[in-house]
């Protein structure tokens, strides 16, 4: 009986799930808002469901820079000194300043638009070295189309953004080239710190037919300045990120950021099971939702029309 009951013992120890080792993975943000929040706990459900405990198995690192570049650069050389399995920066500066500090650490970037503008990475293919990633570029032409269905009439779109993040740079050009195919003309308002968001919303007051905001950090975070112009003005707000409906934009066409985070989760686990960064090709992530706040286009003098509602993924009353 014993040799039975040991063959038994070893078949059931190959069916079972290897035990994750014990890891460290450190992430940061460059401000705390509802995306970058959401795609931060998509990262830890993935470790999670993969075996990483936190707690048990895995400590799980997070640090804001709250909105400061220098900050960012600080907890950037800070973790590279701690030396964890992998860095995981959210947003395109914290993602700068992760990779400038370390050519060691794996690096996985997430919520970045442009990589390649970013000089993150040479190519998205083959990224090379320690950093791999995933992208969320937004699909701006299909968010012209929906202001456009939204807001026949049209013609001129308000581009709200910080000049110094160098995503929102890049989502400017793709916004001017898309805008220019659909007959409409861009018009430009900069806020560098959250304490100019309102003042910026407000240069656009009679200069455009509607605002868009990309996924910018520094304007989500201090978005409700922004949506109080809009409703005083009737100055119809749109944004590229989802999250932000809920706090009084019209709609957005966008990814979900807790997907966001669980697809650059999961390659985390990748890189933790051993893979080289460099190998991994840099994703662009994948879906994306359509939604509407009814009561935030009623504040600001619009009224959706039924092709819109009916296909939303989500509607706000």
């Amino acid at each position: 009986m014993r040799p039975i009951l040991l063959a038994l013992a070893a078949s059931l120890a190959l069916s079972l799930p290897a035990k994750a080792d014990d890891v460290t993975v450190a992430v940061t943000a460059i401000v705390e808002h509802p995306a970058l929040d959401a795609a931060r706990k998509g990262v830890l459900d993935a470790l999670t469901a993969a075996g990483y405990k936190e707690g048990e198995n895995l400590k799980f690192v997070f640090e804001s820079a709250q909105g400061n570049p220098a900050t960012a650069a600080q907890i950037a050389r800070q973790f590279a000194g701690d030396e964890p399995n992998a860095i995981v920066p959210i947003s395109t500066p914290s993602a700068q300043a992760v990779v400038s500090s370390t050519r060691d650490i794996p690096v996985v970037f997430t919520a970045v638009s442009d990589p390649l503008g970013a000089q993150l990475v040479k190519n998205m293919d083959k990224p090379g070295g320690n950093v791999t990633g995933l992208s969320d570029m937004s699909p701006v032409a299909e968010h012209i189309a929906l202001i456009k269905e939204i807001l026949p009439d049209v013609k001129t779109i308000g581009y709200l953004y910080n000049s110094g993040e160098a995503n929102s740079v890049s989502l400017l050009a793709v916004l001017k080239a898309e805008a220019e195919k659909a007959g409409l003309k861009v018009v430009e308002s900069a806020a560098t710190k959250s304490a100019e968001v309102q003042g910026a919303a407000r240069a656009l007051v009679g200069r455009a037919d509607a605002i868009y905001i990309p996924t910018d950090n520094t304007i989500i975070s201090a978005l409700e300045g922004a949506v109080a112009v809009a409703e005083e003005s009737k100055l119809p707000l749109f944004t590229a990120d989802t999250d932000s409906v809920s706090r009084g934009s019209i709609a957005a066409l966008g990814f979900n950021y807790y997907d966001v985070g669980k697809q650059t989760g999961e390659i985390v686990v990748r890189v933790l099971k051993g893979e080289n960064p460099g190998d991994i090709a840099v994703k662009t992530a994948a879906g994306s939702d359509l939604v509407v706040n009814k009561a935030a286009a009623e504040k600001m003098g619009v009224t959706l029309p039924q092709s819109v509602l009916s296909r939303a993924n989500k509607v706000i009353e």
